[in-house]
């Protein structure tokens, strides 16, 4: 069972950074991959943003490509995504997720991100 709590949320205007963690406690952190994801109101969940258990390999969604970084700590058990030159369509509720065999089985809460123009 692994745990996850986002946390770094809150209001920016647009152009600003912002940087949105994930702390997992349980078992193995170290062993997922791990993901951010979004969804805003009236819109379906979107991938936003993947790393490798090792930290060596990562993905993104075109519409952040140059604008976020995900990264992690795995001794600190947490994940980052580092989100620079933020849009107001950025705006949405960030979840991180942690894959097992293929497929993401724990999710966090989430933290609202909302980027004024």
């Amino acid at each position: 069972q692994v745990q996850l709590v986002e946390s770094g949320g809150g209001l920016v205007q647009a152009g600003g950074s912002l940087r949105v963690s994930c702390a997992a406690s349980g078992r193995t952190f170290s062993l997922y991959a791990m993901g951010w994801f979004r969804q805003a109101p009236g819109k379906e969940r979107e991938f936003v943003a993947q790393i490798t258990w090792s930290g060596g390999s990562t993905r993104y969604a075109d519409f952040v490509k140059g604008r976020f970084t995900i990264s992690r700590d795995n001794a600190k058990n947490t994940v980052y995504l580092q989100m620079n030159s933020l849009k107001p369509e950025d705006t949405a509720v960030y979840r991180c997720g942690a894959m097992i065999a293929g497929s993401y089985k724990y999710w966090g809460q989430g933290t609202q991100v909302t980027v004024s123009s």
